[in-house]
């Protein structure tokens, strides 16, 4: 199993230039390639290097290694639509290997730039610099909000999958990000207050309009998508510990395509569409994956209108959005708890149905 790991770069001023001038000199050769690519419909690597190796070294000064990464970027984005020219933004991203980027010691890195290596320190958390010892392959350079940062693939391994007999069922939601069949839920009410304060801030300042106004906007955006990330990150550890220390696997909703599929009310929408979920459910796949803790997606409709005692599915069960009271029988509870019951026990019965098979 393969993760991405962010590292800070703490370059000196004169470094971070030289860094910036390779972007733009790299970028500008990418801009130059992607021409020769689209002209002779070349999406071949060894192909483009036959036809525009040279060129690309003598006009942009780059070194041989790097005129190949070049190379290799180009292709790659060419690939994808070959019935459009690409091009490159002046400051995006340099994929270094091995042969123009190395590690010095446990905390210096030595990058290849136009103006020759650069050797700098970096800076992470402790829990990614006890991973950097199995760092593979290649790792990106990327330049944003004027800071260097490297991204590292390292490789975790694999850890055997178990096949639990019970699962633990997980409901997404808007008030309740995640909640648990045994009753536990996950960032409520303080989670729901901040989101609110932001989208209020965030408001006033789209209305405002000034200068000052758009770069806060700016800041404010990068701000609230950290809140997010660690929040999930926390989530998703916390399901992960819980499902792993009792010996359970994780069923979650399938929400691929949710916002597609249904509709809400006009003040329902920025609740709706303004959390990440997805990224959630890629921490959650990724950390079982690590804990060896079996995960399953179930389908997630009506789950939260069936009820777990007697099977009654029916619009009525849900006579507010905290409570469920079946119709049919006698049984209630709370509502996010029930769903992530009914996501539990289909996640066992796809589990069942998948060692039948």
């Amino acid at each position: 199993m393969k993760l991405t790991m962010q590292l800070k770069l703490l370059p000196t001023d004169e470094q971070a230039d030289a860094m910036l001038r390779t972007m733009e000199r790299f970028n500008a050769a990418c801009d130059a390639l992607a021409v020769v690519a689209f002209d002779n419909r070349c999406a071949n690597k060894v192909e483009l290097q036959k036809l525009a190796y040279h060129d690309i070294r003598r006009d942009f000064g780059l070194g041989a290694q790097m005129t190949v990464r070049a190379i290799a970027k180009v292709v790659e984005v060419y690939k994808r639509d070959k019935d459009i020219q690409p091009t490159f933004r002046p400051h995006g991203a340099i994929v270094y290997d091995q042969r123009i980027l190395s590690w010095k010691g446990s905390d210096r890195v030595s990058i290849q730039t136009n103006d020759g290596r650069q050797i700098m320190p970096w800076v992470c958390g402790a829990y990614q610099a006890a991973l950097l010892e199995r760092a593979r392959g290649q790792a990106d350079l990327i330049y944003r909000d004027g800071m260097f940062f490297l991204y590292v693939t390292i490789d975790v391994g694999d850890v055997p999958e178990g096949d639990p007999a019970e699962y633990l069922g997980v409901d997404l939601g808007q008030k309740n990000i995640a909640a648990d069949n045994d009753g536990e839920t996950f960032c409520g009410a303080h989670n729901a207050s901040l989101r609110n304060r932001h989208a209020r801030l965030r408001r006033n300042l789209q209305r405002k309009g000034t200068k000052s106004a758009k770069r806060l906007l700016r800041k404010r955006r990068f701000k609230e998508s950290r809140f997010a990330s660690d929040l999930n990150h926390r989530i998703s550890k916390s399901i992960v510990r819980k499902a792993k220390g009792t010996g359970r696997g994780i069923g979650l909703e399938d929400l691929k395509g949710i916002r597609d599929r249904i509709t809400v009310r006009k003040s329902q929408r920025r609740a709706h569409h303004g959390w990440a979920f997805a990224q959630l459910r890629s921490f959650v796949t990724y950390k079982a994956e690590m804990q060896g803790v079996s995960l399953v997606c179930v389908d997630p409709r009506n789950t939260s209108r069936t009820c777990p005692e007697c099977g009654c599915i029916d619009k009525r069960n849900r006579p507010t959005r905290d409570r469920f009271a079946c119709t049919s029988c006698s049984y209630s509870g709370p509502a996010d708890t029930t769903a992530a019951i009914n996501i539990g026990r289909r996640a066992e019965c796809h589990a069942a149905a998948r060692r039948a098979a």
